[in-house]
């Protein structure tokens, strides 16, 4: 394409009203995306909340006896998974929300959404392993008698191993996405930029918890780095809504709006 008066026959102004479609967020759909989002980490929070955390996670035997004592378990991890669901339901949206048609950033837009779409489906594995089949491993060891107890709880530590490597790839996999989304915002710059740096450091916090889960499980040294992205994620959510929200009142007070 050339650009001049020429070009449009003689209405330059014509192709300056089409540009700024083409470089600004779509704002209903970044709205449902920032909603998504908040309600998200407010619903994961929220069921984090109810999480039986009485003994350390990698002292085995006194997290299972806590576990099997717990009568929510079950359902604290749907509620999780409905958590993480909106989360990623918020993040897609904002890929369509962000209009990004062609060009790298477009296709780190691609991979940002594959990335946490299959983030999501081993998250729908991680809590039907932890969600589940721990529960009624840890309900059968608590239940058992000697010599069958050894047994059973050999046989929950196997499901807590497997845990342990889902929750790794789940959270390498999100991490990405994250990062890749970030990217994306800082490059385009169609929503402040600064919220895809909080993205993109929250992306990395979670690769982070990758790989010590997968090295250490549950370990102590997860802690800071698991602080760190609920406080990110937080963040840049709650800014994104508001910020979503403040472009439709800066719409409504134009002229002819």
């Amino acid at each position: 394409m050339t650009n001049g008066p020429a070009d449009d026959g003689g209405a330059p102004g014509k192709a300056l009203v089409a540009a700024p479609a083409q470089h600004a967020a779509d704002g209903p759909a970044l709205r449902l995306s920032a909603g998504l989002l908040v309600a998200g980490v407010v619903v994961s929070l929220l069921a984090g909340l109810f999480h039986p955390d009485s003994a350390p996670a990698n002292d085995h035997a006194a997290a299972f006896a806590g576990y099997a004592r717990s009568d929510l378990w079950i359902g604290v991890h749907l509620a999780q998974f409905v958590g993480m669901a909106l989360l990623i339901a918020g993040l897609l949206a904002l890929w369509f929300a962000l209009n990004i048609r062609e060009g790298a950033m477009a296709w780190a837009a691609r991979f940002g959404a594959a990335a946490v779409l299959a983030a999501l489906a081993l998250y729908g594995a991680l809590q039907a392993v932890d969600g589940v089949a721990l529960k009624h491993a840890v309900d059968a060891w608590a239940a058992a008698g000697e010599p069958e107890k050894t047994i059973r709880f050999a046989a929950a530590e196997d499901v807590r191993w497997l845990e342990w490597g889902l929750r790794s790839y789940q959270s390498f996999l999100l991490g990405v996405g994250l990062v890749l989304f970030g990217t994306v915002v800082v490059a385009t710059a169609r929503v402040p930029r600064l919220i895809g740096c909080l993205m993109g450091l929250s992306g990395l916090a979670y690769l982070v918890q990758s790989w010590i889960l997968g090295t250490q499980g549950f370990s102590a040294a997860n802690a800071v780095p698991t602080l760190a992205g609920i406080v990110l994620i937080l963040a840049w959510t709650v800014w994104l809504l508001i910020h979503s929200w403040r472009m439709k009142a800066g719409r409504r007070g134009k002229p002819g709006t």
